[in-house]
């Protein structure tokens, strides 16, 4: 007889459950009854069941749930969808938004095996990078994805996301926060988007996938699957959640032949900016500027305590010092994001700037640690910060 794993699918909004309105594609709301029941991949026909579902908010719901049929595993899936309140397109959201899925899987994590999270591909990399670092200890898998086209298009990616993302979430233990999009598992803070229109439209340039899925088995990379750390074992199935990630007070620059110091010090001079991502050329590298007046804006706003990163502007490769420019960044106090994704430094930044009495230099420090698979720490640079 086969068995049976319990899914939540978290549905925030995004393309894979738009309509056309008069204003163009909206989310829509009855995505179990319209986009999942009527195919025949997500319902096996089976009566359906209610499962009690804590919301992001706290209220415990009802919510009719579905069956697949069974895989080849031997496993069917039975899911059920939390739709939030207000759907969005994935451009609107921000760090409310993200403590809000984080919530809605604290409040279920006891009751699911397993959660898929839909929501807009725009700033999918983004969202799946900072709950990596807000959900702490995880022991389930926790599997983003979305589409490029509705469900209920001809032509879509969407079934094939949903069902890859279900089928990994529910049949294999990899307790990482990651993106299933094209037949690829990705963890999801090595991420980015590459692609406006291709239906293959995430990569992560820096680390392969931790699974592919084909027409005949799933093959994952476990050497590169993360597990839970924690050494007390009654403390192993405990999730440490971090909300309110302190995107407020961190700004994002690319550096561009010819930018002219003052441009950068408007940046660092904004009320209450107590962290920037610098995306630099090549390896790492920034023009120093007339008499090096850009070096001594940075170095002056490291020791005003504001931690900068410093990522690489390339789509592969990492943050060195084989180059003076970097170098001399790093004399000033930058820290290098060895081959930090742009979102996940800033979404490591927030998330350290979150956490209470940590001070700029202990976040500088961690900025340059392996926290969740997000780098590949070399241990080959090491800066100090201005005397």
């Amino acid at each position: 007889m086969a068995s049976e794993s319990t899914v939540l699918i978290i549905m925030t909004g995004g393309t894979i459950c738009m309509k056309p309105s008069e204003a163009g594609l909206v989310p829509a709301k009855g995505f179990l009854e319209d986009g999942m029941a009527p195919r025949p991949s997500f319902n096996d026909g089976t009566e359906p069941r209610l499962l009690e579902v804590c919301t992001e908010t706290g209220a415990s719901v009802s919510l009719r749930s579905l069956r697949t049929p069974v895989s080849r595993y031997q496993r069917h899936i039975r899911y059920a969808v939390l739709e939030f309140e207000q759907l969005l397109d994935s451009s609107s959201i921000d760090a409310q938004g993200w403590s809000q899925i984080a919530r809605a899987i604290a409040n279920n994590y006891a009751a699911f095996n397993a959660f898929v999270v839909l929501h807009g591909t725009d700033s999918l990399a983004y969202t799946a990078s900072a709950l990596s670092f807000m959900l702490g200890n995880l022991s389930k898998p926790v599997v983003f994805t979305g589409s490029q086209a509705p469900i209920f298009e001809l032509q879509t990616d969407a079934t094939d996301n949903l069902l890859d993302a279900l089928i990994l979430a529910s049949h294999f233990a990899i307790p990482e926060v990651c993106i299933c999009f094209q037949h690829k598992l990705f963890r999801g803070n090595r991420c980015t988007k590459v692609s406006s229109n291709q239906f293959d439209a995430f990569a992560s340039p820096n680390l392969p996938p931790l699974a592919t899925v084909t027409s005949s088995h799933v093959q994952v990379d476990w050497d590169m699957v993360r597990r839970p750390v924690s050494r007390d074992k009654s403390q192993i199935h405990a999730l440490d959640v971090q909300m309110n990630l302190d995107t407020t007070h961190v700004a994002c620059l690319r550096v561009f032949p010819g930018i002219k110091p003052e441009m950068i010090d408007a940046v660092l001079r904004v009320p209450g900016l107590r962290g920037l991502v610098l995306e630099t050329f090549g390896a790492g590298n920034a023009p120093g500027g007339p008499d090096n007046a850009l070096i001594n804006i940075f170095t002056d706003a490291v020791r005003r305590g504001i931690v900068i990163v410093n990522v690489t502007q390339c789509l592969t490769g990492s943050v060195s010092p084989l180059y003076a420019p970097a170098m001399v960044l790093g004399r000033a106090g930058i820290v290098p994001g060895h081959d930090l994704t742009t979102e996940a430094a800033l979404t490591k930044l927030s998330y350290l700037l979150a956490l209470p009495d940590l001070t700029a230099e202990e976040v500088t420090r961690r900025m340059a640690v392996d926290l969740r698979g997000e780098l590949t720490d070399s241990g080959d640079v090491s800066f100090a910060g201005p005397g």
